[in-house]
C-alpha cells in the first residue's frame, strides 16, 4: 500500500501536469506562428522530459515532505503553482514576455526548493537536479522567444 504522503505528493504532481496539458497547445495558429530557435527541442523531447522530471518530483517530495514542516509544502505546492501557471500565460494568454517572467521565478522557486530538500533529504535533493537545470533552460528559451516576437 502506497503511504499518505506518497499518495497525496503524486496527486499533486499528478494535477499539475494535468492543468499544464491542459493549458498547452502546440497546434494554434499563434503557437504555429511564432519564431522560435533552431535550438528549442522538438515537441516530443518536452513531453518525455516533462513525464521523468514530474516522476522526480514527487518522488523527491514524498521522501521531504514527511520531514519538512509547513514550510517546505508550502515551498514545495508554490513550486506546482508556478509550473502548472506557465502553459497558461504562454499558450492561452499569448504572452510569452509574461511566462518569460513566470518561467524565471520557477527556476527560482525549484533552486529553492532542490536546496531545502537537499537539507531534509540528499538523495531527494539531488533528484530535483535535472528540473531545476530543465527550469532554467525554460527561461532562456522562453526569453529567446519573447525576443525573436517583439512587436
Amino acid at each position: 500500500m502506497m503511504r499518505p504522503t506518497t499518495l497525496a505528493t503524486s496527486a499533486a504532481v499528478a494535477a499539475t501536469a494535468l492543468v499544464g496539458s491542459a493549458g498547452t497547445d502546440v497546434t494554434s495558429p499563434w503557437y504555429r506562428r511564432l519564431d522560435k530557435p533552431r535550438w528549442q527541442p522538438p515537441g516530443a523531447v518536452f513531453g518525455g522530459v516533462w513525464t521523468a522530471l514530474y516522476v522526480l518530483l514527487a518522488v523527491a517530495g514524498s521522501r521531504a515532505v514527511p520531514r519538512g514542516g509547513r514550510g517546505y509544502v508550502r515551498a514545495y505546492a508554490a513550486n506546482l503553482a508556478l509550473n502548472a501557471g506557465w502553459t497558461w500565460a504562454f499558450f492561452r494568454a499569448h504572452r510569452p514576455s509574461l511566462a518569460t517572467v513566470e518561467a524565471a521565478a520557477l527556476a527560482v522557486s525549484t533552486t529553492d526548493l532542490a536546496r531545502r530538500t537537499a537539507r531534509l533529504d540528499p538523495v531527494a535533493g539531488r533528484l530535483l537536479l535535472p528540473y531545476a537545470g530543465w527550469t532554467a533552460f525554460a527561461v532562456a528559451l522562453s526569453a529567446e522567444i519573447t525576443r525573436r516576437n517583439a512587436r
